[in-house]
């Protein structure tokens, strides 16, 4: 196997537009969630309005498979564009209002909802824009790169946003964050393509851009990075045929492969509703078994790990560590810099890894390390394990985010990616339940509890998809 560079992303064009554009919306993303959850704590003195508030950008759960659908449908870039003009137009209303000095929690909690209508999506969206461009075999890198765009701005951002509001106050801080989002717009629109992934033949639009000018469109490769789509193998090595200038063959080929999908996908004006690809969507992910497993493990992770890294931090820094926000960006920097020292790590090691089995792994690892941190007393020490805490979640989410999309059908992409978000769900009620359990035992007895139960059914994921996740040779665990 021939050693990949860490940096050959960037080789492909479409990246290195859309990483910087990730990464300004990041990095807004962060401080925008540091200076409002650390405003709602002091202004309603309530860890319930807290973790009120973390569950608003959440909301837009339940409609992310719908962005998924019409991702597939619009093109991802197009969509991300949107999404962005969106964020960038409520921080603007946000920033005008605290330069008018009228803010108030609700108005805070108001926008933070609008908001967590559409944000859940962006890092799916942004998943499925670089799967569109990057080669098989360079896939973990790629997304191993691409998470380092949330780990830096968890650290740069988490800092930031505490030190501008410290010394300049929310509207110039507010300022910083409505930049982000607007150059993050105009960089996405050079990301990608304008048009749709599914177009012409199904999923056949897609295997051209994942070749082009990188000399990779072998019969082995194609059949590597889709081993256990809908149809026969033999369909899927003929998948760079149905993509050539052959337009009726490319329309049989897109029907024999596809039985799910009614009618000749090659006919745009035969397509189905929006609804039916949602269901066809659902289906697809139901009745393949390591997609079904890794959507149940990331449910897990999201229910139980999620609120104890990032929700709760800021309770834990007021009212555990009994300090201020400038203990909470170290620690919310701390766990990043963790993540980002793993993410770099698998941008060298990524095309050697088992992915299934390494996120099981590493995922485990991470309830053990957010056990020790709920019984780690001193903000210090915390900090320190924050940072290992932050490269075992690293190495754990990354390998299993590039499975789902290295090992899905690319005429599902969107709408696997939508469903993956579907997922974070997961947090509204580990947030919501973890409210009344602080009151009532406290935090490290109630982070004790979380990490219990999701270290049991991580085993129990294990063993019920062992076939399809923990086997060496299982197509998720392909090299």
């Amino acid at each position: 196997m021939s050693e990949v560079s860490a940096l050959a992303p960037f080789k492909v064009r479409s990246f290195r537009f859309q990483w910087p554009a990730d990464l300004a919306t990041s990095w807004a993303f962060e401080m925008e969630t540091l200076i409002l959850g650390w405003y709602v704590l002091v202004e309603t003195g309530s860890v319930v309005m807290l973790t009120v508030f973390a569950s608003l950008q959440y909301i837009g759960t339940l409609l992310a498979p719908m962005f998924g659908v019409m991702g597939d449908r619009v093109g991802h870039r197009n969509l991300l564009c949107a999404m962005r003009g969106l964020y960038a137009a409520l921080a603007t209303i946000l920033m005008t209002f605290a330069f008018m000095g009228i803010v108030t929690p609700a108005l805070v909690l108001a926008i933070t909802a609008v908001m967590g209508l559409v944000r859940p999506s962006d890092i799916g969206m942004r998943a499925a824009l670089v799967a569109e461009s990057m080669p098989a075999d360079r896939l973990v890198g790629a997304m191993s790169i691409q998470r380092t765009t949330q780990d830096t701005a968890r650290i740069a951002g988490a800092l930031t946003g505490a030190g501008l509001v410290a010394a300049l106050g929310m509207g110039p801080a507010y300022m910083a964050v409505s930049s982000f989002y607007a150059i993050s717009v105009l960089l996405t629109l050079k990301a990608g393509s304008a048009h749709p992934p599914v177009a012409g033949a199904a999923g056949g639009s897609a295997r051209p851009r994942d070749t082009s000018s990188e000399h990779l469109a072998s019969e082995a490769g194609a059949t590597t990075r889709f081993p256990q789509t809908a149809g026969s193998a033999g369909n899927e090595s003929a998948r760079p045929r149905d993509t050539s200038s052959k337009g009726p063959a490319s329309e049989a080929g897109a029907t024999t492969r596809s039985p799910q999908t009614a009618g000749s996908a090659g006919n745009e004006s035969a397509r189905p509703s929006p609804w039916r690809d949602l269901r066809e969507g659902l289906a697809y992910v139901w009745n393949t078994p390591h997609l079904l497993g890794a959507m149940c493990f990331a449910f897990l992770l999201n229910l139980t790990a999620f609120p104890l890294f990032t929700g709760l931090l800021p309770y834990v820094a007021k009212e555990v560590y009994l300090s201020d926000q400038t203990t909470l960006g170290y620690l919310v920097a701390g766990a990043s810099f963790g993540a980002l020292l793993g993410s770099m790590a698998l941008s060298r090691i990524g095309h050697a890894v088992r992915p299934a089995r390494m996120g099981l792994v590493f995922g485990a690892g991470w309830y053990a390390m957010l056990l020790v941190f709920a019984h780690t007393p001193h903000a210090a020490a915390g900090i320190a394990v924050l940072i290992l805490t932050g490269i075992v979640q690293s190495m754990g989410l990354i390998p299993m985010t590039a499975m789902l999309l290295r090992n899905s059908d690319v005429r599902y992409r969107g709408r696997v990616m939508g469903i993956r978000m579907l997922v974070l769900y997961g947090n509204l009620p580990g947030l919501l339940i973890s409210a009344p359990l602080i009151a009532r035992i406290g935090y490290p007895l109630t982070a004790t509890l979380y990490c219990a139960i999701g270290l049991a059914f991580t085993l129990l994921i294990a063993v019920r998809w062992r076939v399809h996740l923990w086997r060496p040779g299982a197509p998720a665990n392909a090299r």
